[in-house]
């Protein structure tokens, strides 16, 4: 009799949810950023096998690319440690248990991801956390680990190690960890979060007077001096970026507040920790600079929410932060956990993602966190594979990184291979990483129908191939397929159209 009465409550709840976002399809932009952040520094492969955690995160992988993510955000380097094969740091213990040993069966984790992710034409973006050392839960590091060799270079803090950010050699250190990625790996980003000077503690103090006494450079006061190391450092690496490979691009996910009001005219009218005051972090400086290539504010609160209201925030974030692509980190597990503020029957998720819709300057969104998705908590996923990301999308436009399209496909054209009618085409010509075809769209138009490439319902595809298998049928109903080429920025070529009977 109980679970009769759950069920059929879940059933209405479900309805009057689909019933909110019913027209949320129709106008689904063409490109959008839509990332997960895979964490590892929560312990969650801490005793699986290499088999298991490879299974795991295919799985995984396989479910976030149903539901309609482009890009996967992957924790590599928590605490100065690696989840990759590295010559600068020691395994990371969140990999293996140990911190130092390798992982037996022996695999490259990031190398693994990449290869796993382009294979379903997924970004993968590295996440690395420049300054942390150590976290507060663990408690033995590897002979070769930064804090070892160099203690002088890192201050406790918290029940962690902190890289002391007021140190120029911690700089050129974390910058060559970052280049030592970018020249091994096939990623498209490189991802930071919002770790700079540690989150404030009670009681705790950074222990930087010699650093601010040594490299001073006239600033006379501290917190302004602590903020220019952590500018220093952000133009320091996207310069790494751009000299490595300047076509990954270079992301930042800051904590959501950046001042509040009551600090100053610019703030938003919230009441929590800032990134410039409390973490020395001058994330609009960066953005305005283009020292960053895109922005994603943890806005992981809910609408309605005393201090840090979403709905203000996410207004303020758009028009404060729209020099650069601007996407909304978004915790699932809040969001389904708080009634709409008007109708107290559904989740805020339509409510949030109506707010999406209309801030002009956000470009996509970033979950937090891959599990929460896959596990669908509060037919979160759901929602999003039936109407707000019911149909592939493309990456936001970098001009600023490159914004020439490549050339036209070449010799497309139809065949019979076997029992599978098949379309088939020819990679332009491209010489430089500015030209090249990586990938392409295909799209699928019925007889008469006005050819409209802006339209994202009409993608039937975004593939690495330069083939797509045609749905046919009985050979009499007419449609024109068009495929574009997209380069590593996803700039998109005119496209080439081919008449076909299905």
């Amino acid at each position: 009799m109980e679970v009769g009465i759950i069920s059929a409550t879940k059933k209405i709840l479900l309805t009057a949810l689909l019933a909110a976002v019913v027209m949320a399809a129709e106008a689904q932009p063409k490109r959008e950023f839509r990332g997960a952040w895979i964490q590892c520094v929560n312990g969650q492969w801490l005793g699986m096998t290499t088999e298991k955690m490879q299974q795991t995160l295919r799985f995984q992988l396989d479910e976030l690319k149903k539901t309609g993510v482009n890009a996967i955000i992957f924790q590599v380097r928590p605490e100065c440690d690696a989840l990759y094969e590295s010559k600068l740091e020691p395994w990371s213990r969140f990999l293996t248990g140990e911190q130092g040993r390798a992982p037996y069966p022996y695999w490259d984790p990031l190398k693994w991801m990449v290869d796993e992710c382009h294979k379903r034409n997924m970004e993968l973006h590295a996440w690395i956390n420049p300054y942390r050392a150590k976290t507060k839960v663990t408690s033995q590091l590897a002979s070769n680990h930064v804090a070892v060799r160099h203690p002088e270079r890192v201050f406790a803090y918290d029940g962690q190690f902190i890289m002391n950010p007021g140190m120029p050699e911690n700089r050129e250190y974390i910058c060559n960890v970052a280049g030592d990625i970018l020249r091994r790996y096939d990623i498209d980003g490189l991802h930071i979060d919002d770790y700079f000077y540690p989150y404030p503690a009670a009681g705790e103090n950074i222990p930087d007077d010699t650093q601010f006494a040594r490299y001073g450079n006239g600033i006379n006061n501290k917190g302004d001096w602590r903020r220019y190391n952590v500018n220093l450092f952000i133009q320091q690496l996207h310069d790494t970026i751009i000299a490595v490979k300047p076509w990954v691009k270079f992301g930042v996910s800051p904590f959501g507040i950046y001042r509040n009001k009551r600090n100053a005219a610019n703030g938003s009218d919230t009441n929590g920790l800032q990134n410039y005051d409390d973490l020395y972090a001058d994330v609009l400086l960066w953005v305005n600079n283009g020292w960053v290539d895109y922005c994603v504010p943890q806005l992981y609160w809910q609408i309605g929410n005393k201090a840090a209201d979403y709905k203000t925030l996410i207004g303020w974030w758009n028009q404060h932060a729209a020099k650069r692509p601007l996407f909304i980190g978004e915790d699932i597990e809040r969001t389904v956990k708080y009634p709409d503020v008007d109708n107290p029957n559904i989740n805020q998720m339509p409510a949030k993602m109506k707010l999406h819709d209309e801030m002009p300057n956000v470009n996509g969104t970033v979950l937090w966190y891959a599990k929460a998705a896959v596990d669908n908590i509060g037919n979160y996923s759901s929602m999003l594979r039936s109407h707000f990301w019911r149909y592939p999308a493309l990456q936001p436009s970098m001009p600023f990184i490159d914004g020439k399209a490549p050339k036209v496909v070449k010799r497309l054209k139809t065949m019979w291979i076997d029992n599978d009618f098949v379309l088939f085409w020819t990679a332009p010509k491209g010489e430089k990483w500015q030209d090249k075809a990586v990938k392409y769209v295909v799209y699928r138009f019925d007889k008469g129908e006005r050819i409209n490439t802006n339209n994202a319902s009409k993608i039937v595809d975004i593939t690495s191939d330069t083939f797509y298998k045609l749905p046919y049928a009985d050979g009499k109903k007419k449609h024109v397929y068009l495929v574009t080429a997209l380069d590593r920025l996803q700039n998109e070529s005119k496209p080439a159209k081919k008449k076909v009977k299905l």
